[in-house]
This record gives C-alpha cells, structure tokens and sequence, in this order.
C-alpha cells in the first residue's frame, strides 16, 4: 500500500490513473485521493462520501461495491473520473482539501487531448475548480473555457445540502434531466 501522509518534506504522487474510456463524454474532477481512497485503491473510497450514492441515485441503479463493478458503471455511463493534484504534500493526518500544499497539477490538457470525445468536465471540489483555473483555464484548450461546471461535493463535510438536493443539482448539471 502507497503511503497517503506526508511528513514535512514528503511529495505524494497521485496513485491512480485516470479512469477513462474511448466514449467518455464526462470528466468529473476531484482534488486529490482521500486517506481511505489511498487504502482502498480507487477514487472516493471514504464510506461516507456520497458520490457512488449520487451517481448511482441519478442513474436509478444500484450502488457499485468493487472496484470493477464500479468501472463498468463508469464506461456504462461515459464517464471519466480522475483528479486535478497530482503531487501534493498533505500538512495534517485527515483528506481535508486545506491540508494539501499543491505541488504538480494533473496534467487535463493531455488527458483532454487523448480522449477529443469529453466535452464536458465537471469539478467535485472548489479546490479542484481553483486548481483548474489557475493552471489552465487560461489555455487555448476551449473545452476548459466553455464546458467547466461545479458540482457540489459529495464529500460528507459538505452538509449544507441534503443528498437528494446534491444528487437533483448532479443530474441537472449533467444534463441527465
């Protein structure tokens, strides 16, 4: 297992890559692995992050369990999923955004590149949408200029909205509606 804290002067590498397909029409963006993602080996792992709740609320289909499970859920649907940060120091023993110091950003522009079919790219954190749009909202790429939306965080510190108010603003925003 990778270690996910880091001491003073300790880089974290992002441990996993994107997962993206052919087809992908979406690209949801967090911020950078959780402790438990990091000990679970895939995106969102912490039990009480909705989003495998949200997705597979406005979806109507079960939540994916396993890993692959939740691949297939996310080719099924066109869905790509990867993070902004991909080196970062984390200053505290807990995943909360304001605990990372931003080393390298994930290289979009490339993965966007790669993959012409995303046309839209939605953002999961407002860390996430900070990063993007210091680093690349200003490129020539026009999909970061004209297709970036924000969805509320699944992550359970954001409390201000309930889940079905979260998951309603997700399927709106996707266009799901």
């Amino acid at each position: 297992m990778q270690k996910c804290i880091s001491n003073e002067n300790e880089t974290l590498i992002h441990p996993f890559k994107p997962v993206v397909f052919e087809d992908s029409k979406i690209l949801i963006l967090g911020t950078f692995p959780s402790i438990k993602s990091f000990e679970n080996n895939f995106y969102y792992s912490h039990p009480k992050n909705q989003f495998w709740d949200i997705l597979a609320n406005i979806f109507n289909e079960k939540k994916p369990k396993s890993i692959e499970e939740k691949i297939l859920f996310l080719k099924k649907h066109k869905i790509a999923l990867w993070d902004s940060i991909c080196e970062c120091k984390r200053k505290k023993a807990n995943s909360r955004d304001d605990n990372l110091e931003i080393i390298k950003p994930c290289n979009i522009i490339n993965l966007l590149k790669q993959y012409p079919n995303i046309k839209k790219i939605a953002l999961t954190s407002r860390t996430a949408e900070k990063v993007i749009k210091k680093h690349f909202l200003n490129s020539q790429f026009s999909i970061l200029n004209s297709q970036l939306i924000y969805l509320p965080s699944p992550s359970p510190l954001n409390a201000r909205l309930k889940f079905q108010q979260k998951a309603q603003i997700w399927k709106k925003l996707l266009e799901l509606m």
